[in-house]
């Protein structure tokens, strides 16, 4: 089975990374607004403010095990110039929407994925009446996008959440948001309703483990808090989907899952079994909202941790009747576990998790990310077996610290990148028989990275002459790698050379 001639070539966004204009237009602050830069090797902070007039910041970020504010505290922009907040100005694909969609439309882009920042469209997140400015702005996108023939694919909460919301409940630990986040949903269904087909839910829904604050808005996420987010979550897509198919049934509503192929580093049984139960970490995401039920091996930790779903009468009927029309995913790389790792390289790079070493046989980057070129035809595999559903690959890339010179990047790295995933991807359809719906690479333009908070890791297939601080031009210029998917778009993927 060949790629499909309808398949979605594109790229892939999110705007607390890209879009910037954060005080214009009626927007209000979001979680991500009050997060600051960092490094490899610096963490970011969230900065807070007390009662009593005390500020300070903790690191509520990716790679970090710090999981509350102090009491007391208030998440916030700290003014002066002891902290810089990435967000505020990112790429600013605010005032240069036409611009980038253009280039993408030139690179051949058949389908453009970017996020709606929930706080533009409703500021607080509940307020009574959409701010229109917000509404208008994404409206001129999509017609910007439809002026080219680009599909919209728009993720409707992508690492974000209304700040007033994070203050006032604990972001998703309270049910308060289930009813809020439908009512933003709806809004978008109605208003774009001839404009956007395809909606996703909840970006990387399984990160919220990982990261509570930046995932689900949680400024306290002590292990009950996040159980009490994740159903609130679940709960708030499953009425999502009800509301697409009872009133927009023109509408494809998908989830979105964090994947990487987790592998035992030795032929242990015992390493076996620890990559089944890291798997099984990641997919009680994508069981929950592909099969709607909560899988037996969750209820039985759950169970022994002493944690309770905050489920009422009806809300897990609700899950098992509108699960998600398709998955999409995001996948850089893979993990390896093992229980002998005394003498081994501690594995690093997007989404390492606990007892992860490095793999020996893959490269890594300056990040740590290594190069799995079978990840892909391995991720579609694991999906289609278990789900026979729709899936597609909706996020997968290479962030470097690109030299720009002589008004170019000569980034055969991410090339190399590119062609080895897209073969994997290939490969699952052609040789495995598995229908994908297409493929976004992400970071399809130079943007903040969310776990660093800098410009420096840049993934994108176009230049953003901006500084780790939002300093430079911000004039765009095409790489290498541009012109080598813009050969592969054309071909259908057959051009891979």
């Amino acid at each position: 089975m060949a790629l499909a001639k309808d398949f979605l070539w594109g790229g892939a966004t999110a705007a607390n990374q890209y879009e910037g204009g954060v005080f214009e237009g009626g927007a209000g602050l979001s979680t991500a607004d009050v997060m600051t830069n960092g490094s490899h090797t610096v963490r970011r902070q969230v900065t807070w403010k007390k009662a009593d007039g005390t500020e300070g910041s903790t690191p509520l970020c990716f790679g970090s095990a710090e999981r509350n504010l102090p009491e007391g505290a208030v998440p916030c922009i700290i003014e002066g110039d002891k902290y810089y907040y990435p967000s505020h100005i990112a790429s600013d694909f605010y005032h240069h929407y036409k611009e980038d969609i253009k280039l993408c439309a030139e690179e051949g882009f058949k389908c453009f994925r970017l996020s709606i920042k929930w706080s533009r469209i409703y500021p607080n997140g509940d307020d009574a009446e959409p701010n229109e400015e917000g509404l208008q702005f994404y409206e001129n996108v999509f017609d910007e996008c439809h002026k080219y023939g680009i599909e919209p694919l728009v993720t409707l909460l992508h690492y974000e959440n209304p700040l007033s919301l994070a203050a006032r409940f604990n972001g998703w630990d309270s049910r308060h948001l289930v009813d809020a986040y439908v009512k933003y949903a709806s809004t978008c269904f109605k208003r774009f309703q001839g404009k956007v087909k395809y909606y996703l839910t909840f970006n990387e829904i399984n990160c919220i483990e990982e990261c509570p604050y930046v995932t689900a808005g949680l400024i306290h996420g002590n292990p009950q808090n996040v159980a009490n987010a994740a159903f609130h979550q679940f709960l708030a897509s499953a009425l999502t989907v009800k509301e697409a198919h009872e009133h927009f049934p023109e509408l494809r509503i998908g989830m979105m899952l964090a994947y990487g192929p987790v592998y035992g580093f030795t032929s242990d049984p015992a390493d076996q079994l620890l990559a089944k139960q890291a798997e099984n970490k990641i997919l009680f995401y994508s069981d929950v909202q592909m099969l709607g039920t909560y899988p037996s091996y969750k209820l039985a930790e759950y169970a022994r941790n002493g944690i309770t779903i905050p489920a009422q009468p009806g809300d897990m009927e609700t899950l098992a009747k509108y699960p998600c029309d398709f998955l999409s995913f995001s996948c850089y790389g893979s993990h390896v576990v093992t229980i002998h790792g005394e003498d081994q390289k501690a594995g690093e790079g997007n989404g390492a998790m606990a007892q992860t070493v490095a793999n020996p046989y893959l490269d890594t980057n300056a990040w740590g990310w290594a190069t799995d070129p079978q990840c892909l035809r391995i991720a579609v595999n694991t999906f289609y077996n278990r789900y026979r559903c729709d899936i597609w690959c909706v996020e997968n890339g290479i962030g470097w610290n690109d030299e720009f010179a002589d008004g170019t990047v000569h980034d055969s790295y991410r090339i190399d990148y590119m062609r080895a995933n897209i073969q994997s991807l290939k490969d699952a359809a052609e040789i495995d028989g598995i229908p994908v719906m297409g493929y976004l690479y992400w970071g399809c333009v130079d943007m903040v990275s969310n776990g660093e908070g800098e410009m420096a890791k840049r993934y994108g297939q176009i230049y953003v002459d901006a500084d780790n601080y939002g300093k430079g031009s911000m004039k765009r210029s095409t790489k290498d790698s541009y012109y080598w998917y813009q050969k592969c778009i054309r071909s259908n993927g057959e051009d891979l050379k």
